[in-house]
């Protein structure tokens, strides 16, 4: 444990000199080989260097993480909002049931279509299972649950046992295909696989382009057709998103994969743009779409309100209509004349507080924006299952030597199969216009504060030592460490699942979360709680 006062030892320096004399304080308490690799993780952001970050490689063993497996990136993540596939996870019940609806992905059922959204479902590998084989388990799973429920889709999801003992799924998958004359698809995603749920992103991607998107054609196709990537719907968050984009006059083709269906994405591919939340859990997808049906891509975020302004004003740029920019303009005006008063509020109430954001992908970037557009400022930032160009953007690619586990992962490249919406000059021409945005990522770094703290695989020795430190005033996370903070009098509030509340994007969101933050911050039970640091 640091014994330092940290209080007295960096009043009198800069935040740039202060939080790095911190940092070395905090990575010199481990052991010499584990400071060294954990330096490597850990950044103060000073622009007066060129600063890189270490990310996505494994955990040090004996240190407490907060990351998931490839099985919760494939099927917890992607896969698992697509409301009429009917989700088997192939293991034992720990893994499915652990995946079941711990996300809040909110999905709406339609006429016409399956929903077993709500439902778990799981072969339920026991010991003798593991000895003998699962396959004949599986295959009796899927029969069963066609001749119950009916579905079009099975999806089958890998769990550790099942890749150790080589149960082939791939042809159960086949076998089932031929004599139920359903579709049944499968993803490998074994727990071990990579050293994250990363690992599982780019698996199930795989699967969406080998086997649905572009399976079949879209009627009635318009100019103004788009994709939603790296959306999952937690508390309501694409249903606000929708509801902005269709008043401004463009259609939602699909959403990967909030509160959505197997035949919008197999139809993905003859949409005119697809926009990008979240860089980490999808861009795998949004690559080989530009590939294989020359899809492009822009990033978004909407999270936040001047995020989500400037993000309607670049896909009104790229569509280039007068239609869409005065319909952009007019949404905009609308909304934020509705929101004002609300906003205005909670902003006296929450100005100057302080933020740690320790969330999954990309969430830990959109939601500094959000955090600012309420007054509030972000100390510290970072990341469970980043990869190197989530912190410093996709110009770093080339750099990032192949680690050991990339190498188990298929990455597919593709030919052109269809012709383009738009000729190549276009794509040319818009990558001009919009460098930061278009077919490109900068990255959460360059837009972190000097003197702000980021941190890849957060721990919580680390987190426990920069709260005391630091004392910021809210502590936002993910699903397993809040209540290590508010036993510290931290309040926390859940990023993955917004704690049953919600949807925070938007404006109608900004409003939502601002209101949350205000709960949480200046409820009186915290003068009842003395931090450590108090005592």
């Amino acid at each position: 444990m640091i014994e330092r006062n940290h209080t007295q030892d960096y009043m009198m320096e800069s935040p740039v000199e202060k939080n790095k004399k911190l940092i070395e304080d905090i990575t010199d308490s481990y052991p010499k080989k584990v400071s060294k690799e954990r330096k490597t993780h850990l950044v103060v952001i000073d622009p007066s260097e060129e600063q890189h970050i270490m990310a996505d490689v494994a955990t040090i063993p004996g240190i407490m993480t907060n990351r998931g497996c490839s099985y919760a990136g494939a099927k917890g993540v992607v896969f698992g909002p697509v409301k009429d596939i009917l989700h088997l996870t192939h293991g034992p019940i720990g893994c499915g049931y652990y995946t079941w609806n711990t996300r809040r992905n909110l999905a709406e059922p339609e006429e016409g279509y399956n929903y077993f959204i709500k439902n778990c479902f799981s072969t339920n590998m026991q010991e003798k299972d593991v000895v003998f084989g699962g396959e004949k388990k599986l295959y009796g799973a899927i029969k069963e649950a066609y001749e119950i429920f009916k579905p079009k889709v099975i999806g089958i999801y890998a769990t550790c046992p099942v890749g150790l003992i080589g149960d082939d799924i791939k042809a159960v998958a086949k076998r089932a295909e031929e004599e139920l004359g359903i579709k049944v698809i499968t993803v490998s995603c074994e727990g071990y696989k990579g050293v994250s749920q990363s690992a599982g992103h780019h698996l199930a991607s795989n699967t969406l382009i080998m086997d649905i998107v572009g399976t079949e054609e879209l009627e009635d196709p318009t100019p103004y057709d788009i994709n939603i990537f790296g959306e999952y719907n937690i508390g309501g968050d694409v249903w606000l998103v929708k509801d902005l984009l269709q008043k401004i006059g463009y259609r939602v083709v699909s959403v990967f994969t909030g509160d959505s269906k197997y035949d919008d994405l197999a139809k993905a591919h003859r949409a005119k743009l697809s926009i990008l939340m979240c860089h980490r859990s999808i861009n795998y997808t949004n690559r080989m779409m530009e590939e294989k049906f020359g899809v492009p891509w822009l990033k978004v975020n909407y999270i936040g309100i001047s995020s989500t302004i400037e993000s309607l004003r670049e896909m009104a740029k790229f569509f280039d209509d007068p239609m869409i920019y005065e319909n952009t303009e007019k949404v905009i005006e609308e909304e934020l004349k509705k929101i004002k008063p609300r906003l205005d509020y909670y902003k006296e109430r929450l100005k100057g507080k302080k933020a740690i954001l320790f969330v999954g992908g990309s969430r830990a970037h959109h939601y500094q924006d959000l955090l600012k557009d309420i007054g509030m400022e972000t100390i510290v930032a970072g990341y469970e299952f980043a990869h190197r160009d989530d912190y410093e953007g996709r110009k770093i690619i080339p750099e990032i030597k192949e680690a050991p586990h990339h190498k188990i992962l298929d990455t597919y490249h593709f030919e052109r199969v269809t012709e383009p919406a738009y000729p190549q000059e276009k794509i040319e021409e818009m990558k001009s216009k919009m460098p930061d945005h278009f077919m490109n990522y900068e990255g959460m770094m360059v837009h972190m504060e000097e003197g702000s703290i980021v941190i890849d695989d957060f721990n919580h020795h680390e987190t426990e030592e920069l709260i005391k430190a630091l004392k910021p005033d809210i502590f936002l996370s993910g699903i397993k460490d809040r209540y290590v903070f508010q036993k510290m009098g931290v309040p926390s509030r859940q990023i993955h699942s917004y704690d049953y509340s919600g949807p925070y994007s938007s404006f109608e969101g900004a409003v939502n979360f601002a209101r949350d933050m205000d709960m949480a911050i200046n409820n009186p039970i915290w003068k009842e709680v003395t931090p450590p640091w108090k005592k």
